[in-house]
């Protein structure tokens, strides 16, 4: 893919994400998009990644033709106070307060590990991504849904807690786009067949 920032040369509040991010642990896939209207779209991984300590080595691991929304956050391990504990107090990370050794600053959270979003997911403004899910290929994340748990491929999810509100497609066809992953092929094949993928007109893709 090119290494421009802007998919459209007037529009300075769409960005190809991939092109804006420097932290290692967050990876995008080709062509995914971040829309923002209130702040800086190229300062996504500040703004809208939380609590991505690098002491916890955990990622944000993101396909590709995603559309994110303005506002969308990710919020990762170190926002989860150990339940572990008599107290949900984060004593390990002020070690020196209480001298305790720093190789323990991690047992402050409870890791639940990393977040996967597939490819040609569609995230909704204000939505809220937490740790440890894993968002299928084609879903539907709505708006300002808190996601908790993992969403299967083609799902409708909303509300708070996110819950199913229905598949996108007959399984059938869920499965024959989750075989073809048309998202893995070429630019020139997927532009010959975008009237087709736009229409739905699956037996065209086969």
């Amino acid at each position: 893919m090119q290494q421009k920032i802007y998919p459209r040369s007037k529009d300075k509040e769409t960005v190809y994400l991939q092109n804006v991010i420097t932290n290692p642990n967050i990876i995008v896939g080709d062509y995914t998009i971040y829309n923002d209207f209130v702040r800086e779209p190229r300062d996504f991984e500040k703004n809208n990644v939380l609590y991505q300590y690098p002491v916890n080595k955990d990622k944000l691991i993101i396909g590709k033709f995603c559309s994110i929304a303005c506002g969308a956050k990710f919020i990762f391990n170190s926002a989860n106070h150990t339940l572990s504990s008599l107290s949900t107090y984060p004593f390990p990370i002020f070690f020196e307060e209480w001298g305790l050794d720093v190789r323990n600053i991690t047992k402050a959270w409870d890791n639940k590990g990393n977040i996967v979003i597939g490819n040609d997911v569609w995230i909704g403004y204000e939505a809220v991504i937490l740790s440890g899910v894993t968002i299928g290929d084609g879903a539907i994340i709505g708006t300002r849904a808190v996601v908790t748990k993992d969403v299967p491929p083609y799902t409708i999810v909303g509300g708070v807690p996110a819950q199913t509100i229905r598949k996108r497609f007959s399984q059938d066809t869920i499965d024959t786009l989750l075989k073809i992953k048309w998202w893995d092929w070429s630019k020139e094949r997927i532009t010959q067949h975008i009237s087709e993928i736009q229409s739905g007109n699956i037996e065209h893709l086969i």
